[in-house]
């Protein structure tokens, strides 16, 4: 009996840890869970190509730094840009560059700045970049890109 309670323990820790990560189930699609990585590396994709097209020129992509990621570093000209990428399916729930939220600017500031620094970049001039993409079913995907999407001063940290 004690060992049954002991299992039910720690099933219950596991359960309460996955309702943690998945509060509301996990995503799915018509064949299951939504493959986001798939469809971020799409996007990211489109985005790339659509940013080439219109005359960028791609320096690095994902890159990570301990204060967040930047999807895309590119150049157009002389001006450093980094490039947001946000994806939607359709419109219902906003365009997507409205996901680009406050504290989001703030942490590709905070990740831009890290980039500078580690590529020893001070004193570039830079911009911050969004590429909305709405892909609707059926349908080609709209790509559109939004220079000089935001600036400074970004909001303090919100602490909670």
């Amino acid at each position: 009996m004690a060992s049954d309670l002991g299992f039910r323990s720690v099933r219950a820790a596991i359960e309460r840890g996955l309702r943690a990560v998945f509060p509301r189930g996990p995503r799915r699609g018509a064949a299951g869970p939504v493959p986001t990585r798939a469809a971020g590396e799409r996007g990211e994709a489109l985005a790339v190509d659509a940013l080439r097209r219109n005359g960028f020129r791609i320096l690095e992509r994902n890159f990570r730094t301990p204060v967040g990621e930047i999807d895309v570093v590119a150049e157009e000209g002389e001006l450093l840009c980094f490039v947001e990428v946000k994806w939607r399916r359709g419109t219902e729930k906003g365009h997507p560059a409205e996901a680009v939220t406050p504290e989001k600017q703030r942490r590709l500031a905070r990740a831009a700045e890290w980039y500078l620094s580690r590529r020893r970049l001070r004193g570039r001039f830079c911009r911050f970049d969004v590429v909305a993409i709405v892909a609707k079913e059926d349908a080609a995907p709209s790509i559109e890109i939004l220079r000089d999407a935001f600036r400074g001063p970004f909001p303090a940290r919100r602490r909670v």
